[in-house]
């Protein structure tokens, strides 16, 4: 067996990765710092790529040395292994980190962003021009890129005000647009494909009832949400026809524990990390909460969050 924190990275990798980045990249880095969690071991090289030129070199290096790779966007919905992750842990930042609004026509709010933007920035400043629908959005942590693969929203979904998607792959290194379709929580968006950028058009309202139903839903949310701990938002998708939520609150697992992982007592759907929680913890938690909602309801809850890295035990 490969002890977990064995680097998958030779000198020459490293060198080329100073090369392209200097002090951008970070080698056995750890990863908790990154992800909204503060769950994570160290990365075999952590990335901070700013621009599509870079990305375009790194995604070359990657292909020619078939490395392990992933990209670390804001760390939410996101349970990094306490082992870290091997290879090259990619974080877009600087060029992909912008926002813009285009005037292309009076009845649209059209918004381009990079994929590492913020997606609490995007939703202001579309709402300032009056988007319809970015309510919907309002109040979703992470970033863009993340927002897309996972096609995040309440009511309405990232995807419906989606126009257009530009990637870089390691085949593909250069930046080239894609259509990807849009579900529940998913999307068919290529698993090797990084998300670089995004064009989002929103129906043009007044500003002032946007701005004033986007607060109605913020309060709403810090009201219901338990924000004063760190998690990785709402852990396992609802059910046809019923919410997670409800269930696990309904099975009694609220308050439960595994280490220093807890099942909020303000919403059941949270698992937040009460201080010194390792991903083991918060594994093993999920894995108690889906057993006992299914030997009460016969419902198998499906993860929302996903499982990166190195998992020790």
């Amino acid at each position: 067996m490969i002890e977990a924190r064995t680097s998958v990275l030779g000198d020459a990798e490293r060198a080329v990765l100073r090369d392209v980045l200097g002090e951008r990249v970070r080698f056995d880095e750890p990863l908790a710092d990154y992800t909204s969690w503060k769950i994570g071991g160290p990365a075999d090289a952590l990335a901070d790529v700013e621009t599509p030129a870079e990305l375009a070199r790194i995604m070359r290096l990657i292909f020619k040395g078939a490395l392990p790779w992933f990209v670390l966007g804001s760390g939410s919905n996101l349970l990094v292994g306490d082992g870290g992750i091997r290879g090259v842990v990619i974080r877009l930042a600087g060029e992909f980190a912008a926002v813009s609004l285009v005037q292309e026509a009076p009845e649209t709010v059209t918004v381009r962003a990079g994929a590492s933007a913020s997606m609490p920035l995007v939703v202001a400043q579309a709402a300032s021009q009056g988007a319809v629908g970015i309510g919907a959005l309002a109040g979703i942590p992470g970033s863009v890129g993340g927002a897309l693969r996972m096609n995040a929203g309440t009511d309405r979904e990232f995807g419906e005000f989606v126009r257009e998607v530009w990637v870089h792959t390691p085949a593909k290194p250069d930046a080239h647009a894609v259509t990807p379709q849009y579900f529940y929580r998913h999307t068919t968006l290529a698993r090797d494909a990084v998300v670089a950028r995004v064009t989002l058009d929103f129906e043009r309202g007044e500003p002032a009832a946007v701005r004033a139903e986007m607060q109605q839903r913020l309060v709403r949310r810090k009201n219901t949400q338990p924000l004063q701990h760190p998690n990785a938002g709402s852990c396992f998708r609802n059910p046809p026809g019923d919410k997670a939520g409800r269930l696990i609150e309904a099975a009694g697992a609220k308050g439960w524990r595994e280490g220093d992982a807890e099942v909020s007592e303000l919403h059941a759907n949270f698992i937040v990390n009460r201080g010194s929680a390792t991903a083991s913890d918060v594994a093993r938690l999920l894995a108690r909460v889906r057993r006992e909602v299914v030997e009460r309801f016969g419902v198998e809850l499906e993860l929302e969050v996903h499982f990166v890295g190195v998992f020790c035990e």
